[in-house]
């Protein structure tokens, strides 16, 4: 099941409509879990497995998620959370994987309490990134929030995570899901492929890289024989099993040393996963990621939405839903983002965005 404009349309309205005040229990103000009010409890149907009681983290009929967790970013990941608990067919049997960096100013039991506030039957585990593992490796790119050293963490979620675990989702924090999520989790990697991603074959994959990358036979000669395709590391089916026998994360630290001497990409993260997997990635349907939500990194730049069906909404970019409706400057796209936050102190009225709310934009 896909959404059409039409059906996301009436998501908001009914979000706005049947999303009553009693569903909601507010905290008492007694530490940082105050910010988020609880969400609902969305429970599994009679059609899910039945889910053991002490190793859910290895379970095979788990959906495994992994997004990193920061304070900058906590209220997307919350409400990325609440999209898909709320929108999926067995929401219990999912299992979050947080990753929290040793650095930041919110301690990964801060942040455990917060998400387990907010979400107390929630399966999830929160796991600390070492800066130091790129400290040496992150050059500067032409944004500064792409250096943040946890924007690199997806890079070793093989690493990080538990053996048993062979197949993981990697969701951007900045992201709405609006449809089952088991129906990504049950997208095969054909053949030897390793990841799975809405690949944008019309964008100009020469832009992605310096001309020093593409006037040096020896680095150019990575897409040689491959139809290499841009896709956004932000949205990812990622076969951690293939990924651990093929070592990619030390393929992927090789280009980052490489563009620590020669500068051959501006982009962060993004280019080291494209000249490791470019032209050798599972085609998933574009409606899994409805990118570029966030502008074009410009002031005031409103996206709307892509043509086609909608399962996923992406804010790639530099503007973030949440930062633009409490400043009162949002883009069209934002209210269908705003039915999942669950912040409390939030600049915005729910009962406003209708208002402001242009259904034709869709």
């Amino acid at each position: 099941m896909f959404l059409s404009r039409s059906v996301l349309a009436f998501i908001f309205l009914s979000s706005l409509l049947l999303f009553p005040a009693y569903s909601i229990r507010l905290f008492k103000a007694e530490d940082e879990s105050d910010l988020f009010m609880e969400a609902p409890v969305y429970q599994n149907g009679p059609h899910c497995p039945v889910l053991g009681k002490d190793t859910l983290i290895c379970d095979s009929s788990i959906v495994h998620i992994a997004m990193t967790i920061d304070p900058e970013y906590l209220r997307g990941t919350i409400a990325a959370i609440h999209s898909v608990v709320k929108h999926g067919s067995c929401p219990q049997s999912v299992f979050f994987h947080f990753i929290a960096s040793d650095s930041s100013s919110v301690v990964p039991t801060q942040l455990t309490r917060i998400v387990k506030s907010v979400f107390p039957s929630l399966s999830f585990k929160v796991y600390v990134f070492q800066k130091k593992l790129v400290r040496d490796l992150v050059s500067s790119s032409i944004r500064q929030a792409l250096d943040n050293p946890l924007n690199y963490a997806r890079i070793y979620l093989a690493d990080l995570l538990e053996t048993c675990i062979q197949k993981v989702i990697y969701l951007d924090s900045d992201t709405i899901v609006v449809d089952d999520i088991q129906k990504l989790w049950s997208i095969n990697l054909t053949g030897s492929r390793t990841i799975g991603a809405p690949e944008y074959c019309n964008a100009n994959f020469d832009k992605y890289f310096t001309s020093d990358f593409w006037s040096n036979p020896r680095f150019s000669k990575v897409f040689e024989g491959k139809r290499a395709c841009y896709f956004n590391t932000g949205v990812m089916v990622m076969d951690l099993g293939r990924w651990r026998q093929g070592d990619y994360t030390r393929e992927i630290e090789k280009w980052m040393r490489v563009q620590k001497d020669k500068r051959i990409y501006e982009l962060g993260s993004l280019p080291p996963f494209l000249l490791v997997f470019g032209g050798d990635i599972e085609a998933i349907d574009h409606r899994w990621n409805q990118h570029g939500l966030g502008g074009d990194n410009l002031v005031n730049s409103c996206r709307t939405l892509h043509p086609g069906p909608v399962s996923l909404l992406h804010w790639s970019g530099k503007g973030k839903p949440w930062v633009r409706l409490d400043a009162k400057r949002a883009c069209s796209v934002d209210f269908l983002w705003a039915p999942f936050d669950l912040y409390k102190f939030h600049g915005y009225s729910r009962h406003r965005q209708l208002d402001g709310f242009r259904f034709d934009s869709l």
